[in-house]
């Protein structure tokens, strides 16, 4: 049993922690929770911030994980604006940076992940954006709303969700968009050829251009507006706006500082943490996007940025704080909203590690299913406007059996019947 006089600290202000301390709580346990986040907002979501909330169809409280009055009243304390500066292992402590120090019993890391800058000249224009804070999404709608009144160019770097996000949200305030992309499809790491091609068609139709195959090489402006981007192939678009969409980071310069083992850049990154979400320090864990976990059930050390993980990675590592058995095996999950495409997407399918996709269904009304298999075994697979088939997909995935490939595309033969 956990000590009523013991301190479990928090640092990371976003889904994962906050469910991580909710579920403290639930779980009976009675001692301190402190809750620490660099941002001033109480804990919210983050898909809204490139689908519902961006597009002005959410209220902006529509995205807090928890109303503000729920912190005190389950004896949450928050230390909300504060970053922590450093971890002391030996000490047990966290220090702010505003020179507090807290102690700690356990120690949980939901530090999520920083988009990637881009590295040419012309970054530094007033007109260039991110997405990742509430406050950035708070200016981009501002952004997109004028884009939309005065004819205005976005020209988003990057075409994985986020880029095609916006793209779809800028074209509903009536923006002009470019997505530059150096693969030949959008999506092309998660989804490959195959599928990449239909999110290119379901843009063009809206009016979004690709350039496909290059790279943004300068943002050029006058009296700090933004006025074109050009390309490594020569090329110059009209941009009165720019939006890096070029991926995340993990934040993982505290775990990196108090001597945690890391995941290299080139292995996904983050912290490495066991299926126990576990560090390599047996009082600290790691939840979220900077947990590169060792995943039971695909054999793998994983690391996922998508909010299902956030979800439920945090809720489990509070389980494993409080010395509950934890295996964490959650198939991996993501969906996305762009125009009137839903999808969701569950399982873990890299280039290379499938051998065949089958699709399900009717591809060219964007009505289908769609699983890459290895071997006959389903590795993964997404449902574009079909719903209500997560859980037989992700049972495909548990299952590892192999499947008849001609059975999987016939939408008569019901996928539970296949496992």
């Amino acid at each position: 049993m956990v000590d009523a006089d013991q301190t479990f600290v928090i640092v990371g202000g976003g889904l994962a922690g906050a469910k991580a301390a909710e579920t403290l709580r639930a779980e009976g346990f009675n001692g301190r929770v402190i809750l620490i986040g660099d941002e001033r907002d109480h804990p919210y979501e983050r898909p809204p911030l490139s689908k519902g909330y961006l597009m002005a169809k959410d209220e902006r409280d529509s995205v807090f994980v928890h109303e503000a009055a729920w912190y005190a009243q389950n004896d949450i304390e928050l230390h909300l604006g504060q970053a922590v500066t450093t971890v002391d292992r030996t000490a047990h402590t966290v220090r702010l940076g505003d020179g507090t120090t807290i102690r700690y019993d356990r120690l949980l890391l939901a530090t999520g992940s920083e988009p990637r800058r881009l590295d040419i000249p012309g970054t530094g224009l007033a007109g260039v954006h991110h997405l990742r804070r509430l406050a950035h999404a708070d200016r981009l709608r501002h952004v997109l709303a004028a884009l939309g009144r005065d004819n205005g160019h976005l020209v988003i770097a990057g075409a994985g969700w986020i880029g095609l996000e916006v793209a779809a949200a800028a074209r509903g305030y009536g923006a002009e968009v470019t997505v530059v992309e150096s693969a030949p499809t959008p999506l092309h790491q998660v989804l490959g050829p195959e599928l990449g091609q239909l999110f290119a068609d379901l843009h063009a139709e809206h009016g979004v251009r690709f350039h496909f195959g290059g790279r943004l090489t300068e943002i050029v402006g006058q009296d700090g507006m933004v006025l074109a981007v050009r390309t490594d192939d020569g090329e110059e678009h009209p941009a009165h706006a720019v939006l890096a969409a070029i991926g995340a980071a993990p934040r993982t310069a505290l775990a990196e500082s108090a001597g945690l083992a890391l995941v290299d850049r080139a292995h996904g990154g983050g912290i490495a943490v066991d299926e126990s979400l576990r560090t390599s320090d047996p009082e600290i864990f790691a939840a979220g996007d900077v947990a590169a976990a060792h995943h039971p059930l695909l054999h793998t050390r994983l690391r996922v940025e998508h909010w299902a993980n956030a979800l439920n990675g945090g809720p489990a590592a509070a389980r494993a704080m409080l010395g509950r058995p934890v295996s964490y095996d959650r198939v991996p999950y993501f969906f996305s909203d762009q125009y009137d495409l839903g999808m969701e997407y569950s399982g873990w399918a890299p280039p290379g590690s499938y051998d065949q996709v089958v699709l399900r269904g009717d591809a060219g009304k964007r009505q289908f299913i769609a699983f890459w298999l290895k071997d006959r075994r389903v590795l993964a697979g997404m449902n574009v406007n079909v719903w209500d088939v997560t859980e037989p997909i992700q049972q495909l995935i548990r299952s590892g059996a192999p499947v008849d490939p001609d059975a999987l595309a016939d939408p008569s033969v019901p996928l539970d019947g296949l496992t």
